[in-house]
């Protein structure tokens, strides 16, 4: 199978090129090549565009580069010609043509689309409100938040986190441990805002024991025994039925597919509020 190595640049935090360039690799399944992306943000000198171009020999890369200030996009340009590594410059040439057109020179400033977009500032704001308030360190956020999900250890709450707070939601996640008793301002809050998180015994235990292997600690620790995650699975339910808020099963869910279906739970109350107000 071909293997498709693609290497994003900018002088800026890549998000443009990483999402042009996921685009062009979404048109290709797994099963036609084995894909990876590798993102180098903040290309800012001389020395940073050498890196870039060395590393694309080395792993026979693609460069996919967006970058904004003129000097740096041709030594880019220069580098990339002398070597065989295969390159879209995404930015140079719409600059190029914006500049021909306006008949003025541009800022030539990194960043500048990010600084303009309240759209990024919200979600820059939402993931530093994850990693804050990841697997329950400060119960404080929990009145802030837009989503707080609940779940007993090894049920993706903190990557579902992260995940949704690229979507800018703000996202508080609280393990659910039967010896750790829940802050009290979880059973203040709206119970529409939590969404709790259920796995099945049997994938629960599999995961744990998995989990213990990569730590290299066995798979015999009570903390992957069937007794223990009994425990923790009646803990929860009793919890949840303490709180009446919407329970979701990631059994057999991938992040994503978790991640639609809470925003659409989310979506949905929103809507029904809106509706009761009207």
């Amino acid at each position: 199978m071909k293997k498709v190595n693609i290497i994003v640049a900018s002088d800026s935090v890549g998000e443009t090129a990483d999402l042009v360039a996921r685009a062009g690799l979404s048109q290709f399944t797994p099963d036609q090549c084995d894909q990876e992306t590798a993102r180098y943000p903040y290309v800012e000198s001389f020395e940073n565009v050498d890196e870039v171009v060395q590393v694309a020999e080395d792993t026979n890369s693609i460069v996919v580069y967006t970058l904004v200030k003129p000097e740096i996009r041709a030594y880019m340009e220069s580098k990339l010609q002398e070597s065989t590594v295969k390159s879209v410059d995404i930015m140079g040439p719409l600059m190029n043509i914006l500049r021909d057109e306006i008949e003025e020179e541009p800022y030539y400033e990194p960043g500048l689309v990010h600084r303009l977009d309240e759209a990024y500032f919200n979600k820059i704001e939402a993931i530093e409100f994850a990693v804050k308030y990841d697997d329950g360190k400060d119960p404080k956020g929990i009145s802030k938040a837009d989503i707080i999900l609940l779940g007993i250890s090894r049920t993706s709450k903190t990557p579902l986190s992260q995940y949704l707070a690229h979507k800018s939601y703000k996202v508080l996640n609280i393990p659910v441990v039967p010896e750790v008793t829940p802050p009290d301002n979880l059973f203040e809050v709206d119970s529409k805002k939590i969404i709790a998180l259920k796995i099945s015994e049997q994938k629960l235990n599999k995961i744990r024991k998995e989990r213990l292997k990569q730590l290299g600690l066995g798979d015999k620790a009570r903390y992957a025994t069937e007794q223990r995650i009994q425990e923790e699975l009646e803990y929860f339910h009793e919890l949840v039925d303490r709180i009446g808020c919407t329970v979701i099963d990631v059994s057999d869910k991938a992040i994503e597919e978790t991640a639609n279906d809470i925003m659409n739970i989310i979506e949905q109350n929103d809507f029904d509020e809106l509706k009761k107000d009207s």
